[in-house]
């Protein structure tokens, strides 16, 4: 009997986020999945009760679960969620020194095993950790990439359509930047059916819904008090997952690592890119207006601060 290697997709960290991430690939039937903790029994845990989901929910891809690297070996994307998670009055900047000693190790040996893995980065705080993740693998930039901007778009785009009382399927909008408190919404290009939210709400809701999207984390966390979001942060990473595995050269918002474009070198910023095989296929540059263009410096230059203190 001839076995066909199937496509493996290693997520790593088995709370709220790494699950249910699991659990929305495993329902698109994209791929197997390995689910991977350092906590005994809690990945095996939750890969056992995903599995005997399958037959209810309809999916016959397999999911693994272990504390064991060498599982994982051959994946295609490695999902990097581990870490500790915010805190109410916790910034993303507190969580850095902690979590970077945790993607560091994670990295290292999940790129071992799969050195030609793409890597999507969520663990926060986001873009500081994708710059930890790119130096633990060694990968070229194509292969790391942050999950952010899917997330923050998702955000703004459900506040519009709740302000304007229509469906979310006809919402597009564009969040830049850093993920966190100076990530820079994007009004101009934000369109319902087309057209822009600018011709639809006035200068001060729009400044409203672009304030609730920069703390749009932080409500969350502040609502559940222990906890903080995971539905749509594991959604905004299976959308970008797809795209990988099915080549759909989408164009989505992601943390990626510039070499000169929109003037910046040697930084993660959120910026659209095209998503395909092999990862980030191409950044896409889009004008920017002085203002725009200023507070995406702001953000760049927050980034930078908090990988400087990285390195100190």
């Amino acid at each position: 009997m001839i076995q066909v290697q199937r496509r493996r997709v290693t997520v790593i960290g088995a709370g709220n986020v790494g699950a249910t991430t699991a659990q929305r690939i495993l329902r698109t039937g994209l791929a197997d999945v390995v689910l991977v903790d350092i906590v005994e029994g809690l990945p095996q845990g939750k890969a056992l009760d995903l599995a005997e989901a399958g037959p209810v929910a309809g999916y016959d891809v397999k999911i693994t679960g272990t504390n064991d690297y060498a599982d994982t070996a051959g994946s295609k994307i490695i999902v990097v969620t581990s870490g500790l998670a915010r805190q109410p009055g916790m910034s993303r900047d507190d969580l850095m020194a902690k979590n970077a000693g945790i993607v560091d190790s994670v990295v290292k040996q999940s790129a071992a095993v799969s050195p030609e893995a793409i890597i999507i980065v969520v663990t926060n705080p986001l873009d500081a950790m994708c710059h930890v993740a790119m130096q633990a693998s060694g990968f070229p930039r194509e292969r790391v990439i942050g999950m952010a901007g899917v997330l923050d778009s998702a955000r703004f785009r459900y506040f519009i359509a709740a302000e304007l009382d229509i469906s979310v399927r006809d919402v597009r909008a564009f969040v830049l930047g850093g993920h966190g408190d100076t990530m820079v919404p994007l009004p101009r290009y934000s369109t319902v059916g087309g057209v822009p939210i600018t011709e639809l709400m006035s200068a001060e809701r729009i400044a409203a819904l672009v304030d609730r999207t920069r703390n749009g984390g932080a409500e969350i966390v502040a609502l559940l008090k222990t906890g903080s979001a995971y539905y749509a942060p594991a959604a905004a990473t299976v959308e970008m997952v797809e795209a990988i595995l099915l080549d759909r050269r989408r164009i989505l918002p992601c943390a990626a690592y510039l070499q000169g474009e929109y003037g910046y070198d040697g930084v993660f910023v959120g910026v659209p890119v095209v998503l395909g095989d092999g990862g980030m296929q191409k950044v896409i540059e889009i004008s920017l207006t002085d203002d725009e263009k200023a507070a995406l410096d702001h953000s760049a230059a927050a980034v930078r601060e908090l990988v400087a203190k990285l390195s100190a």
